[in-house]
């Protein structure tokens, strides 16, 4: 291919700029009641995970660090600090739900561990809108419930929990 042929076929293949899309999460006029949301991908907790996590979080619970402890347990081995568990399912919402639109978290409720989480094990999870409606005190912003469910790589449900979130409304979002 000669220089001139190259810079011919560069010229023909140059992309003129395009729309741009900023990656955010939903404004309240785009949360849907009912609509159920797939976070992908999973993420697959290892053991320096869960050791990090239990540390920085000042949990010495023998039941995440202390491995021929743990093995003598019910389980017969370290379990995933159910805090990084509950974490994990809640953030991997984060790029597709809240990113940049929360004003913030108003709560948690129902939190529940169905089945523990195992070094190695990999959680997907999902979120359904269950409540929508304008924040009466706050014009410009409106209350999202989510309910969150983390399942492992089986399809068992490791996790649940009931969030509610502040988010502002497109035409107030700054």
């Amino acid at each position: 291919m000669t220089d001139e042929t190259a810079k011919s076929t560069a010229q023909e293949t140059a992309v003129e700029p395009g729309r741009e899309v900023l990656q955010r999460g939903l404004y309240y006029e785009e949360f849907e009641v009912g609509t159920r949301y797939l976070h992908r991908p999973g993420r697959t907790i290892t053991e320096a995970d869960n050791v990090l996590f239990t540390t920085l979080t000042m949990n010495n619970q023998s039941l995440h660090l202390d491995a021929a402890w743990s093995a003598t347990q019910p389980f017969g081995q370290r379990l995933v600090n159910s805090m990084l568990t509950l974490s994990t399912m809640v953030g991997s919402s984060v790029a597709q739900l809240t990113e940049g639109t929360i004003v913030g978290n108003l709560g948690f409720e129902n939190v529940v561990f169905p089945h523990p989480v195992f070094h190695g094990d990999t959680l997907y999870s999902e979120t359904v809108v269950t409540a929508a409606r304008l924040s009466k005190s706050r014009p410009g912003q409106g209350i999202v419930t989510l309910e969150h469910t983390a399942k492992n790589q089986d399809g068992v449900v490791v996790a649940t929990a009931v969030r509610s979130a502040l988010v502002w409304c497109e035409s107030a979002a700054q």
